[in-house]
């Protein structure tokens, strides 16, 4: 099993922050739905505080995810609080006058209920004076409702602070590509995973995500300056814009009075994600290091650091030091990937080159690859300038994965022999090459059971040695799928309703937008349907066009006066609940709930066009 020795294992600052200021805990940490289903379960990872690491875990990263089983009320300092370990995130409370300010309510509204029972059990029943988003990822949104309800927030008795930018962001990421990022993310996180030594142990920045119900009440106000100061129930918070970093819109901010920086994102105890393996849009890592560099100009009177992840930092120089060595992780990644992209190196060369961060800067624990790693961080930053194509033309135009790995099982000689050819390199220890073998028998032929039971073996040995959890995670659930799955079929979605609070955070343009990645277009392209949506609680009009096959929607009437084929009555908060399959339209029609003018039949061709997104599609397997 590697060893890191470059690392100090008798620096204990870690162990002794992650515990400081600890208050109350959750006992049983077990977090469940009225109904009983239990969404968070922090107990199960108790075998990480074991002081012996097995050897089919890394140490670095056994260590790693020991620290971040810690769970509680924390006191920060005096009137600032964290509740950790009820959830992948962090939320933070902050004490003002007569109430308290919430930041990142978490991933799902039970953990963030639980998660404000724990501290009013301590500090009393003060409301919720205001709710601040960091960033525009669901695990520091989705637990609103646990905290405040939306007719507080529309009452103006609670307002809902984000970053400039945060409802485009928080809807392209977790309602257009939300499919496809949840079955990557599957892999990513080791949701279906059992939890153990051989299996997960977390994926660095945190233990797991909540798995209960997820919403969102949109901001009533947005931050859009660097230094933008607000007083919330008497405390100044003064802001700092970082788009484009960790998240698309994203923000920090200090509390001069405290002299704490909350750092949401940007900076955690673990190299981070410059494109994260469930899938997102590239991150500038130049960017996030100036960001990081002006946080450092901006907020010198600091002496303490908090993110929305992880673990504090106390102490003037120690923030200062987390802060720099973080920048200068991800300016290195960037500067030295793009100085060997100009000698021509492609994303996977560079991986190769770069495989560690030189001198103090690579024998810092925070720069440690637990969540991102060098490797694919290098390659994203390569993305982000390059895009897909390395410029060799051999690259150009490739077979797709089946028919490709076909041509090379023939070439090679049968599956049979490339089986042989990828056993002689597990058994000499180079398992990248035998999994790349493999991957194209079980690509060509399924079936084959030797292949398979070789891949699940390579899987495994690669995923124990990892100290990127992530990584760990994505090894280990492809041995799992093989193990558990016949061939496995792509087989049309099933409809499967989302967030009915989710849905009515959205606009009405977003929620048809969400509609328009959803229309089969090739089928589409033989219809032209015209529908006018008259909202009777919101008095929008809408009109949807299919055409050419692509769904258009327009804010009013359709241009040119065309008249539509059908019209439709309803209260916008009908279609959300039909949108998330609560009830139905033939239900919603019979109960009055919807009235319409015109040809019904258009609607039920819209609908028919709609697909369901693949939730389970194959991975590991054609």
């Amino acid at each position: 099993m590697p060893f890191t020795p470059e690392l100090d294992w008798d620096d204990t600052t870690d162990q002794v922050n992650a515990l400081r200021g600890l208050i109350d805990r959750l006992e049983p940490c077990v977090v469940s739905t009225e109904a009983g289903r239990v969404v968070w379960d922090n107990d199960r990872w108790d075998f990480l505080t074991e002081d012996r690491c097995p050897d089919t875990v890394h140490p670095s990263l056994w260590r790693q995810s020991g620290l971040n089983t810690a769970q509680g009320l924390f006191e920060v300092v005096a009137g600032i609080y964290q509740v950790r370990g009820l959830d992948v995130s962090n939320m933070t409370i902050v004490e003002g006058d007569s109430g308290i300010v919430v930041v990142d309510p978490l991933t799902s509204k039970e953990v963030a209920a639980a998660a404000l029972e724990l501290y009013r059990r301590n500090r009393g029943e003060r409301p919720v004076k205001a709710v601040i988003y960091t960033h525009s990822h669901g695990d520091h949104f989705g637990g609103v409702l646990g905290v405040t309800t939306a007719e507080a927030v529309a009452a103006g008795e609670c307002p809902v602070i984000a970053p400039e930018g945060f409802m485009e962001h928080a809807v392209s990421e977790n309602v257009f590509a939300g499919p496809a990022m949840l079955r990557r993310a599957v892999y990513m996180y080791g949701r279906s995973l059992p939890v153990g030594p051989r299996a997960s142990v977390g994926f660095g920045l945190g233990q797991a995500l909540s798995t209960g119900t997820v919403g969102l009440v949109p901001p009533t106000r947005d931050i859009v300056r660097t230094g933008q100061e607000l007083v919330l129930d008497g405390v100044r918070l003064v802001f700092q814009l970082t788009p484009d970093t960790e998240a698309p819109s994203e923000m920090n901010f200090h509390l001069p009075e405290h002299r704490v920086l909350l750092i949401a994102e940007n900076v955690n105890h673990s190299l981070h994600n410059v494109l994260t393996l469930r899938g997102a849009q590239v991150r500038d890592a130049h960017a996030w290091a100036s960001y990081i560099t002006e946080s450092i100009q901006l907020f010198q009177e600091t002496d303490v650091l908090i993110g929305s992840h992880n673990w504090p930092t106390w102490g003037g120089e120690q923030v200062m030091r987390m802060l720099t060595e973080q920048r200068d992780a991800y300016a290195y990644l960037h500067d030295q990937t793009v100085r060997l992209m100009n000698r021509g190196l492609t994303g996977t060369e560079i991986a190769e080159e770069i495989q560690c961060f030189p001198g103090e800067l690579g024998r810092a624990w925070s720069t440690r690859g637990y969540y991102g790693s060098i490797s694919h961080n290098v390659k994203a930053v390569y993305q982000r300038y390059m895009g897909w194509y390395d410029g060799n033309p051999a690259h150009l135009w490739q077979h797709p994965p089946v028919a490709q790995a076909e041509r090379y099982v023939k070439a090679i000689g049968g599956a049979d022999a490339t089986v042989e050819s990828a056993r002689e390199a597990f058994d000499g220890g180079d398992l990248r090459w035998a999994v790349e073998l493999l991957n194209h028998v079980l690509f060509a032929e399924p079936e084959h059971t030797a292949a398979r039971e070789l891949q699940i073996a390579a899987y495994e040995k690669l995923g124990h040695a990892q100290e990127n959890g992530t990584w760990r995670n994505i090894y280990l659930t492809g041995a799992k799928e093989l193990r558990e799955a016949g061939r496995q079929k792509r087989a049309k979605g099933a409809p499967r309703g989302e967030s009915v609070d989710m849905l009515a955070a959205l606009a009405t343009g977003q929620l048809f937008d969400s509609m328009a990645v959803r229309l089969d277009g090739p089928r589409a392209a033989a219809h032209r349907l015209l529908l006018r949506w008259e909202f009777t609680d919101t008095d929008e009009v809408w009109t949807l066009l299919v055409g050419n096959g692509v769904l258009t929607p327009m804010r009013g009437d359709a241009p040119g006066g065309e008249a539509p084929q059908l019209t439709l009555h309803l209260e916008r908060a009908t279609l959300d609940r039909i949108l998330a399959s609560l009830i139905s339209f033939t239900d919603a029609i019979g109960s009055g709930d919807v009235t319409m003018e015109g040809d019904a039949g258009v609607l039920a061709a819209l609908f028919g066009l709609l697909e369901n997104p693949v939730r389970d599609f194959p991975v590991v397997l054609p």
